[in-house]
């Protein structure tokens, strides 16, 4: 008769456990979590893929006012709506690629500026001083408040005649006359103005958070050692704030590059030439012209070329952390 160990016998159950297979108890708990996750996941793809795959069908019908009562019905186009979008040498094409440009710089803009203003209004509110809460809390304003609200308070400021703006900048005299900020060529950084109060909030909350994980003792051994303010951003702020900014980044050029609230309570239905972002060029192909079949090609090329900037994005920075 052999003789086993406590130790043995428990080895042995273990591996007829294991030879079993999970429990169904076992099973259950880790199932658990995903399927309380499922309603989410359903509801995401109903409020999302459903009207994306819409859209595609969508452009690749002759979709007009005459067939909205039943716009399966109507004619095929095929790859025809895309060709007139990308047609740069006719009208529509044009237009849509002034579109483009127009809103690649708005973007730029929006996110350089929304960053700097985040990354420095961070680094100020991390040392204690009185007041600081109160400060913190006065610039998540802009982020906090209603987009109408927001934008048309800014819309009013920005009147030619009684407007906020043009006042200050003739009492400081750095304008001779009233500005139109609304139409022509100052629509731009007027609207480029509006976005960057909207988003430069979000950025401080990300760089906020991001901040209290890096650890105070660098920056006293830094101090130690000589080192100043701009070195300690350089050295020790900004390469540790590096797994944020990849995320904020990407997320503030996905929003800024598909806004479409802030220019039409800004403008109204049709924006300038200079500030007509794609957005609201392709709401007006649609909503305006009643053509939904180039307005939906115009917006399957949009989410493809957004689809590859973000996997460009993605795999720079993977291959950055590699190197690092």
């Amino acid at each position: 008769m052999t003789v086993t160990t406590p130790a043995e016998d428990r080895t042995a159950r273990a591996a007829k456990r294991r030879s079993r297979g999970p429990a169904p108890g076992r099973l259950r708990r880790r199932a658990l979590p995903y399927l309380f996750l499922l309603p989410a996941l359903i509801l995401e793809l109903l409020i999302h893929l459903i009207p994306i795959l819409t859209g595609i069908a969508i452009s690749f019908k002759q979709l007009t006012q005459f067939y909205i009562r039943d716009w399966g019905s109507a004619p095929w186009a095929g790859l025809g709506n895309y060709k007139v979008a990308v047609k740069f040498s006719e009208p529509i094409g044009q237009a849509l690629l002034h579109s483009f440009w127009i809103t690649c710089g708005f973007t730029v803009l929006t996110v350089g500026l929304s960053w700097l203003l985040g990354t420095a209004a961070a680094i100020m509110m991390q040392d204690n001083f009185r007041g600081r809460g109160l400060l913190r809390t006065f610039f998540l304003v802009p982020y906090a408040l209603p987009v109408y609200a927001a934008v048309i308070t800014w819309s009013f400021m920005f009147q030619r005649d009684n407007g906020l703006i043009n006042h200050l900048l003739h009492q400081m005299h750095l304008t001779n006359g009233q500005s139109f900020w609304l139409i022509g060529s100052n629509s731009f950084p007027a609207l480029v103005t509006v976005s960057v109060w909207r988003t430069w909030p979000f950025a401080f909350l990300c760089l906020t958070a991001g901040l209290q994980n890096i650890p105070g003792e660098l920056y006293e051994a830094a101090a130690l050692d000589g080192a100043g303010i701009w070195q300690q951003v350089r050295r020790i702020t900004l390469p540790s704030l590096r797994p944020v900014n990849q995320v904020l980044v990407l997320v503030l050029f996905l929003w800024t590059f598909n806004d479409f609230n802030t220019p039409y309570v800004l403008f109204g239905k049709s924006a300038p030439p200079a500030a007509d972002l794609i957005s609201i060029h392709i709401y007006q192909s649609s909503f305006i012209t009643w053509n939904f079949g180039s307005g939906s090609a115009m917006s399957v090329l949009m989410l493809l070329f957004l689809m590859l900037v973000t996997g460009v994005y993605l795999l720079a920075t993977r291959r950055k952390d590699a190197d690092v």
